[in-house]
This record gives structure tokens, sequence and C-alpha cells, in this order.
């Protein structure tokens, strides 16, 4: 049975139609209505598959639903040298939020040294996709023992108007404010970021319940 077959044997229609309002730029026609755990289902079986390799190469796909399977495949590759090259070869084809943020390779978590320039590249580029995802893993894998503070003025830096790359910079500060408050929070003081992204980044660490409350009522100074 192909991929797809076996998407449509665990399709929800109502999700379906959920999904559909919830990734508005892609064709709701490219969206076959399948939950999570079945995909990460799906995905175990290509992983372990002699077909890993075939559905890998054949780029683009046509559903939502196999990009979501692809990145879940890529997360479970454990030779980092492989799964960087699989996943600078899949970013180009991402177009929408929920593919790029899904998925964190295993393999990024013990190879920051090696991770950290494709980060960079990976924020620079002009494919918005591509800059969330390298934003992401830099919030993922280096606001903890192996964060710098020039981490966040390359992510202050990125500059878009597109509003899920401007989610993505907000998302970042929250973050760090809630792992990093002393180190972050002089950017907001600064201003260091657009108008738009600025507030949005202080709601979401307001929002947050790993941001104190002492620190929530000085950032709501800040909007």
């Amino acid at each position: 049975m192909t991929l797809y077959g076996r998407l449509k044997e665990v399709r929800d229609e109502s999700y379906r139609e959920f999904q559909s309002k919830l990734v508005p730029n892609i064709p709701p026609e490219t969206i076959v209505g399948v939950r999570t755990p079945e995909m990460r289902r799906i995905a175990k079986e290509v992983f372990e598959s002699a077909d890993r390799d075939a559905f890998l190469s054949d780029l683009p796909h046509r559903y939502y639903e196999e990009n979501l399977i692809h990145f879940f495949v890529l997360s479970m590759i454990r030779d980092f040298d492989e799964c960087v090259r699989r996943v600078e070869a899949f970013l180009p084809y991402v177009d929408c939020w929920p593919v790029s943020d899904q998925a964190t390779p295993k393999a990024f978590r013990k190879n920051h040294e090696k991770l950290l320039p494709y980060i960079r590249k990976w924020i620079a580029s002009e494919h918005v996709y591509t800059a969330r995802f390298g934003i992401r893993m830099l919030m993922n894998e280096f606001l903890d023992e192996d964060f710098r503070e020039e981490y966040l003025s390359l992510v202050a830096a990125k500059q878009g108007e597109d509003y899920y790359l401007k989610m993505m910079v907000a998302w970042y500060f929250a973050t760090a404010l809630a792992k990093r408050y002393d180190e972050t929070v002089p950017y907001l003081e600064a201003r260091r970021l657009d108008e738009w992204t600025h507030k949005k980044a202080i709601r979401k660490a307001i929002e947050s319940f790993r941001v104190t409350d002492a620190h929530k009522e000085y950032l709501k100074s800040l909007r």
C-alpha cells in the first residue's frame, strides 16, 4: 500500500477541516486529515522500511501529512551528518509552520558544535520556513548550558515582514525571557525588536507559567 493509502485509512474529516483553518496558507485539498499520533506511527514504519530512502528523496511531496512524516522520519536518523544533509535537502520544500515546528532531530542534541554553523545559515535564509526552523533550533538547543548572549543578537537582527517569521522571533524571545531573563530583558528595554514583535514577545512571556510574577509586572511596563 502507498503512503497516501495508509494516510487515507486513518483520516478524520473533522480533523481535516480543523487543520485547514489552522494552516490557511496551503491548499486545503493537500490536507488528508490525520492526527499526529497516527503520523508518528506511520513515520516509524517508513523509517524502518526498505522504502525509507526512496520516500526521503521523492520531493516535493503532494500532501501536508507527507511533509510532516518526512520530518518525523528525519528526527529518527541518529547519524548527524546524514541527518543534517537530509534536513538541508528538505527545508526548501517546507511550506507552513506546523511542518517547520513539529520535529527536532535527535542527532542535533549531542552535536551542538557541528550544528551551530547550520543554524546560522538557516536563520540567514530568505526562505521563511528555513529561517523559522533555524530560530526554533536555536531556541530548543541553545538556551540552556550552551547559551551565548550573541544568539539573542542573531535573532533580533533577523529582518522580515512575514507573520510566521515574526511570530517565531517573538516566541524565541519569550522563551529566552523564561530561561535567560537577565541577559534577555535588556533587548526589550532597548526595543531591539520591531514594535509588533516586541509587544508579541512580551505578551507571550506574560502568558508563560515559566516567567515569575515579578518579571511579568516589569515586562508589562515595557509594552
